[in-house]
């Protein structure tokens, strides 16, 4: 079994620059990581660790993040990524590919009810609601693809994919990579293997799962990308709510069994979601405090310093199995 592209996804936004190169050192070299997926909304930022990332060794996805922007402010980010990107990748060709973003139907206005992502996504995770807006997601998505997709291609001459969401019909016909998030969720492991299979068997290119991942606790492997939701946001300070157990090897198996799957398959690579999460730290004192348990990094960061981290049973697993595929 092997997968050319054994990686993870790394928020930059607002890092300090000398902690943006520990950790992506810690990616290349204690993860075994082959490619780190960047995330990021300073355009300026996001290529400087780009360009630390190269010089670790890794091979680099640039994502821009721009949730709730109008379309135009969308593509002008994304014009000065590509610039950026392609500056990149002409000093080091073959080790730079361009993600256009991430799952636009939910992150961008106008596709599902709701003037912010928050609120979008309460229809998203209503399956029965959502569907009675496919038909105009799979429209206006397609068409801001189109606009986004010519948009890069003008600056950057690599490789192009996008991170699209599992309820997201997508055309590929102009991309180099299928790429898709596909979190497994529910106690139905052999339909989620059949539509793994599905998607590699029908595909006439590359496939990257750009995202999957669950928090740390008992049933988060059954919630998948809901394993937030054990959270009240809207409480005075948020907090777990009463009843869950915070479990790392919940987290750990899930990832290290989709790994496996995803090699078994075909599957040309792999993003896990993610490397920390600095708004979800972990108060091993209190449970009702650790949001940790909730979030999907696998490292876990101090709630007295966003920028400390340690690492959790998933930092372990995932970099065995990274270095022994």
């Amino acid at each position: 079994m092997s997968l050319a592209i054994k990686g993870i996804s790394y928020a930059v936004e607002d890092a300090p620059p000398d902690v943006v190169r520990r950790n992506l050192r810690v990616i290349a070299e204690e993860l075994h990581c082959t490619t780190v997926m960047l995330i990021g909304t300073n355009t300026e930022e996001h290529i400087t660790a780009a360009q630390s990332a190269l010089d670790a060794g890794l091979e680099v996805y640039i994502r821009p993040y721009h949730a709730d922007k109008p379309r135009e402010e969308l593509l002008a980010n994304l014009d000065r990524t590509a610039a950026g990107a392609e500056a990149l990748r002409a000093r080091h060709p073959g080790r730079v590919t361009l993600l256009l973003g991430s799952e636009f139907s939910l992150t961008s206005p106008g596709m599902i009810p709701g003037p912010r992502v928050f609120v979008r996504l309460q229809v998203l995770v209503r399956p029965r609601l959502r569907r009675l807006f496919d038909r105009r997601i799979t429209r206006k998505l397609n068409a801001l693809l189109a606009d986004a997709l010519a948009t890069a291609r003008r600056r950057f001459h690599g490789p192009i994919t996008y991170a699209s969401g599992g309820w997201e019909k997508v055309d590929w016909s102009g991309f180099d990579i299928i790429g898709v998030n596909l979190y497994r969720s529910g106690t139905d492991r052999a339909a989620y293997e059949q539509r793994l299979r599905s998607l590699t068997r029908e595909a006439d290119k590359p496939v990257v799962i750009t995202e999957f991942g669950c928090g740390a606790h008992l049933g988060a492997d059954e919630r998948g990308p809901g394993s937030f939701r054990i959270v009240k946001w809207f409480s005075d300070k948020p907090r777990v709510k009463d009843g869950h157990v915070r479990d790392e090897g919940t987290q750990a198996a899930y990832l290290t069994e989709l790994i496996d799957l995803y090699a078994a398959h075909g599957v040309h690579g792999c993003f896990v979601y993610t490397f920390a999460m600095p708004d979800f730290p972990h108060h091993p004192g209190d449970p009702r405090q650790d949001l940790d348990m909730a979030g999907f990094g696998v490292v876990s960061v101090r709630p007295d310093d966003m920028w400390t981290w340690d690492p959790k049973q998933a930092f372990h697993k995932v970099a065995h199995r990274y270095a022994t595929l």
